[in-house]
């Protein structure tokens, strides 16, 4: 049997026996009689994130008929089907991506519970766990880091780099606290989003590159050399696209794409290429430099993305507090190094 095992039976909405609730009409199954347990939260978690019952047995570290049972049980109890069969592996239903919300928030909770429970019985240690990306990961977050760990020096901090859109679905499922990086979209009902400051974005060289120390440079000639973006799935790549766009011009042919902060700089320092860069990660560093071609108005916010549902412990709101502090002293500098929280 592989990972396309059918996972889901064929059947009609229905409530289950006695241990459904009546509203408006509709029998409501009970999860709180006994039957529903926590592997079956953990299961439908690692099903969606694994799209195969192989794959979501591997990481639980099961057979791959359990996990095809710990399913069908708990589609007895909901009475819906939560994933159907595909060519390519297994696919979440309406009501699997309701139900698979719903888990990870309680997991979420579980986790969270926990650790405040080990933190408030030793207040000097503690674990917090933040995701990052490029915006906020190279000074902002090292910076409140090191803050931090003056007061609390057996704090352990926890840091995962990843795409925003993957950082969103660990903070969902509880296995980060918050995300320090680029704020794209505002609060809704399941995220809080709070800015710590502005920046602006720069295209950028190394300090021996043709180019450095031109006094204007037109960005026609630009095409003309190796270039790094974002990758496609980023806000600032699509926002680089259209800056494009507007002169007329294509995306450069010669190009590297990654988010890759590490490999942007040693790009950056070994070879001719231009990049376009939050300006705080180049602020402190002499071998980059950024080029008299204006990219307005590309800019963003720089803030922290938090679960809407999730209290935090002590631990996360102290290095919260250190982000907050360290970000009030942070503004970018215009060109003629001068503080500005606007470009």
């Amino acid at each position: 049997m592989d990972g396309r095992a059918v996972v889901s039976r064929a059947r009609p909405l229905r409530a289950v026996g006695s241990g459904a609730d009546r509203v408006g009409g509709v029998k409501i199954p009970r999860l709180l009689d006994g039957r529903l347990k926590l592997r079956h939260l953990v299961l439908v978690d690692a099903l969606s994130r694994q799209g195969s019952v192989v794959g979501a047995a591997a990481e639980l570290h099961v057979t791959q008929p359990a996990a095809t049972r710990s399913l069908h049980e708990l589609e007895d109890i909901l009475g819906v089907p939560l994933y159907e069969r595909g060519p390519r592996g297994v696919t979440a239903t309406v009501f699997g991506e309701a139900f698979t919300e719903h888990a990870r928030s309680v997991l979420a909770q579980l986790a969270q519970a926990g650790r405040h429970v080990v933190e408030l019985a030793d207040a000097d240690r503690g674990t917090v766990i933040v995701g990052t990306h490029l915006a906020g990961s190279n000074v902002l977050l090292p910076r409140a880091i090191a803050e931090i760990k003056k007061e609390r020096p057996y704090l352990t901090v926890i840091v995962r780099e990843a795409s925003p859109e993957a950082l969103l679905l660990e903070l969902e499922a509880g296995r980060i606290d918050f995300v320090v990086g680029r704020l794209t979209v505002p609060s809704d009902e399941r995220t809080e989003r709070r800015k710590l400051y502005d920046e602006s974005v720069e295209l950028v060289v190394r300090a021996s590159h043709p180019l450095a120390g031109q006094s204007a440079v037109e960005l026609a000639d630009l095409p003309g050399y190796p270039w790094i973006l974002p990758g496609a799935e980023t806000a600032l790549r699509r926002e680089i696209e259209e800056f494009f766009a507007r002169h007329g011009m294509p995306l450069p042919m010669n190009r590297v794409e990654t988010t890759s902060f590490l490999t942007v700089r040693q790009l950056l320092l070994e070879t001719d290429v231009v990049a376009a860069l939050p300006g705080l990660i180049i602020r402190d560093d002499t071998r980059i430099v950024r080029l008299a071609v204006p990219l307005d108005p590309i800019g963003h916010s720089v803030g922290l993305t938090l679960s809407a549902a999730r209290a935090l412990g002590p631990s996360a709101q102290a290095l919260i507090r250190s982000l907050e502090d360290i970000a009030a002293g942070m503004a970018p500098r215009d060109a003629d190094g001068d503080d500005s929280l606007q470009r």
